[in-house]
């Protein structure tokens, strides 16, 4: 099971992957209290202002993972990470060798640094492509190791391989695993290798991230209600 000394509503991460800022204070409006925890990524940098929706949900008690994916050399991350200190940061990602890790985690401050193990979009074939000929879930073991050692203070895995995590790894490791889908996955959605809430924190992940099955739902705060439901009925409450 996930460490049990998180709140049950902070452990649901909702990925704003919407076109423009003023999408996501919409959304943001209309998920009230259902939400309390926001990744935003790569499409709402590109789009401009960032930072100034991340500040307004900070100002609405939101808590924020920035989810980037730092790759560069170690120098130029570990100032991009140092960038993010005394804003309210919660997560931030880093993807990258062990340099660029330690490079993040000695920049961090408050912020909490996750080591990406393999993209969720992935699966073996992918990753015979990229040249890797291990096993995933040694992959992401052998990762998750190296990320701790440099010392960040968690990973982004997969619900398939956080068990093995569990079993492995420090349980100090946060675990935040991505690739949630409530129901079956369609055949056009990207994300290849998915459990369900339940799947994820019967394994171990301490945070859960989703999207798509809220942003596209009919009534995306009802949507996530009933996440939050299931999460509150895995910790008993």
């Amino acid at each position: 099971m996930a460490r049990s000394d998180i709140p049950p509503e902070d452990r649901l991460i909702f990925a704003m992957d919407v076109p423009d800022v003023d999408q996501a204070r919409a959304l943001a409006e209309r998920l009230g209290d259902a939400v309390r925890f926001y990744k935003l990524g790569l499409e709402l940098l590109m789009t401009g202002g960032y930072f100034e929706l991340l500040d307004w949900l900070v100002a609405r008690d939101k808590q924020i993972f920035v989810d980037l994916k730092f790759f560069d050399v170690p120098a130029t991350v570990g100032r991009a990470v140092s960038r993010l200190r005394d804003r309210g940061v919660t997560f931030a990602t880093v993807h990258g060798n062990q340099s660029i890790m330690e490079a993040a985690a000695a920049a961090k401050g408050e912020v909490k640094i996750l080591a990406v193990t393999v993209l969720t979009s992935l699966d073996r074939g992918d990753l015979d492509d990229l040249g890797f000929q291990c096993d995933v879930s040694e992959l992401v073991l052998s990762r998750a190791r190296r990320a701790l050692e440099a010392g960040c203070d968690g990973v982004i895995s997969s619900g398939l391989e956080v068990a093995r995590l569990r079993e492995s790894i420090d349980p100090k490791l946060l675990v935040v695993t991505p690739g949630i889908r409530p129901v079956d996955n369609r055949p056009e959605d990207d994300q290849k290798r998915v459990v369900t809430v339940e799947q994820a924190f019967r394994n171990g992940a301490d945070y859960i991230v989703i999207g798509r099955p809220i942003r596209d739902a009919a009534d995306p705060r009802a949507a996530a209600v009933a996440v939050q439901r299931d999460i509150a009925a895995v910790f008993g409450q």
